[in-house]
């Protein structure tokens, strides 16, 4: 068994609307869902991606507005990638995240791709990264009303980061439990530090690549608004993901069990550092319940939170902004 991919990353955000605008009008990707947290219906779950949300396109934010700043360290997902299709597209986003008065860096080699790191309105980690010499898994379709040209725009989602004090149980459940294969290593940003490990499943590349980063200088994260909640790799279908369930408890950790979050089947579990992994199925998708040409232009509850919705939409604040 073996993972296609990065299915989505799920991240937190004290501002809907503040959200909504930055990822929407700057960075151009389209709210694909916006639905409620299932498991606190009175904060809004948001989910943006390609034209139709597809699998290892989506990033996703549950809003927690009294959330505290993220305190970056160790046992952490550090970095989210998103995959632009060129280096050339990289200069593209050079201007407009100055023009946007974005925290940037320069551009820079990870891993033999040029790349860009960057910060949302709340120190989010986001690392665009070229699709130029992607040999892997293919990239999305961009949404073509969105405000960047398509040849520029956001194609899904790219390598994951994980920040760790000692990589070997978090690598041994990558390789042994996971099926991720070993592909190389590159050098670390920070003097010191062991080089990053670089670890791919499924046909490999971009959409498919988990980057391990051992820091002995941090103490451990604390988690907060800017800051990663978890990461899911996409498995074909609920059969597989039965098989998934079966083989994660058989080794003997902790887990969900099955979760049906209606747009997609889910399995949650720690790996040994305490980093959240999901383990969701490709289907059945975002335009289950909503038309494609317009998806997350109204709110959308799962069918066992329908009979609530009224309740439901009297304590959400609503978005500022319409698509």
């Amino acid at each position: 068994m073996k993972f296609k991919g990065i299915h989505h990353v799920s991240a937190l955000t004290a501002s809907a609307s503040r959200n909504f605008d930055f990822y929407t009008k700057v960075l151009g990707m389209r709210l694909v869902k916006k639905t409620v947290n299932q498991d606190d219906v009175s904060v809004y779950h948001l989910f943006y991606g390609d034209e139709k949300g597809n699998p290892g396109t989506e990033l996703t934010f549950f809003e927690i507005p009294m959330a505290g700043q993220t305190r970056e360290g160790n046992n952490s997902i550090s970095a989210t990638s998103l995959r632009v299709p060129s280096d050339r597209a990289l200069e593209y986003w050079v201007e407009r995240l100055d023009e946007h008065g974005v925290e940037r860096e320069e551009i820079k080699e990870r891993a033999g791709r040029l790349t860009l790191l960057f910060r949302d309105f709340e120190g989010q980690r986001i690392i665009l990264v070229s699709d130029e010499h992607n040999e892997g898994v293919a990239g999305g379709i961009p949404w073509e009303k969105g405000p960047v040209p398509a040849e520029y725009a956001i194609i899904g989602l790219g390598p994951v980061q994980l920040t760790v004090p000692d990589p070997v149980q978090t690598v041994k459940v990558l390789t042994e439990l996971m099926g991720f294969r070993y592909k190389g290593q590159y050098a670390s940003f920070v003097e010191g530090q062991l080089d990053i490990l670089v670890f791919e499943t499924g046909e490999g590349g971009t959409g498919a690549e988990v980057h391990v980063e051992v820091r002995t200088d941090l103490p451990q994260e604390r988690l907060g608004r800017g800051g990663v909640h978890h990461v899911a790799f996409r498995v074909e279908d609920e059969e597989e993901l039965r098989s998934w369930i079966s083989r994660i408890s058989d080794v003997g950790f902790s887990n969900s069990g099955y979760v049906d979050r209606f747009y997609f089947r889910s399995l949650y579990f720690r790996e040994p550092n305490g980093i959240l992994f999901e383990v969701a199925t490709d289907g059945p998708g975002f335009d289950t319940d909503e038309h494609i040409e317009h998806l997350g232009e109204s709110l959308a509850l799962p069918p066992f939170l329908e009979p609530k919705r009224e309740q439901i939409e009297a304590n959400l604040k609503p978005l500022h902004t319409i698509q």
